[in-house]
Formats: structure tokens, C-alpha cells, sequence
């Protein structure tokens, strides 16, 4: 199971120490890969939103599973901890859609998913999951 952690800081930065001490916190959730982002957001403060992420993989065992992974056409950012048992569906749905996938994982679908349907995508997903956005 991998594990994920989020900070915002609203109006400030977000402590890259944090960051790293919640990423080596996590590390015995998910051995194979670990990753961390710190994001600027919002325009007219200067607020910042930090990710961590240790993975487990199982799904797509190739560093395209990297997280924390981002959507090239929106820029969103995503971890994710879980399995998307419908994830090959809605991949086909949206490859039909127009969407093209670099992995095979389904952590691109999510951010695909919300990218095309929004928040009404929570709706469609099958699994056990928890995820920052």
C-alpha cells in the first residue's frame, strides 16, 4: 500500500523539510519509489501546496507510475494511494474521448478522468482509494 501525504499553506511556503520528513515518514508504505513536489497555486497569494508519495507498485511496475505525477494538458497534480478496479474501462472510454495515456497505470486515468468529467469522475471510479488533487 503506498503512501501519500499533503500540506497547504495558504499565502506561504510550504516547508520542503516537512515534505521530506512526512516522505521518509511513509517510506515502509511503499518501497519501490518515492517522490515529492512542492506546487505555487493561487494567484494573488503566493500559497503553496506540498506532495509526497512512497510507492508500492503493482499496477504499472515502470517509472511512468512516478508519483507525484502530473497532467501534461492541465497541470494538475495527483497522489494516490489505491486500486481503481474499473481503470482499464474508463481508460478505453476516454481514449475514445480523445485522451492519450503515457503509462499504464491507473493514477493517469484518475487525472484524465477528472481532467474530461470534473468531480462528477468520483462517481465512476470502482476500488479502494484515497488521493490529493
Amino acid at each position: 500500500m503506498c503512501g501519500i501525504f499533503g500540506v497547504f499553506a495558504k499565502g506561504g511556503p510550504v516547508s520542503q523539510q516537512l515534505v521530506a520528513r512526512a516522505q521518509t515518514s511513509l517510506a515502509h508504505r511503499g518501497p519501490d519509489d518515492s517522490g515529492a513536489v512542492i506546487i505555487g497555486c493561487g494567484s494573488a497569494e503566493r500559497s503553496q501546496l506540498g506532495f509526497a508519495h512512497t510507492r508500492l507498485s503493482i499496477i504499472d511496475l515502470t517509472p511512468l507510475g512516478h508519483q507525484p505525477m502530473q497532467d501534461s494538458s492541465t497541470g494538475n497534480w495527483i497522489v494516490f494511494n489505491g486500486e481503481i478496479y474499473n481503470f482499464r474501462d474508463l481508460r478505453g472510454e476516454l481514449e475514445r474521448a480523445g485522451a492519450e495515456f503515457r503509462s499504464q497505470s491507473d493514477t493517469e486515468v484518475i487525472l484524465a478522468a477528472y481532467r474530461v468529467w470534473g468531480e462528477d469522475c468520483l462517481t465512476r471510479l470502482r476500488g479502494m482509494f484515497a488521493f490529493g488533487l
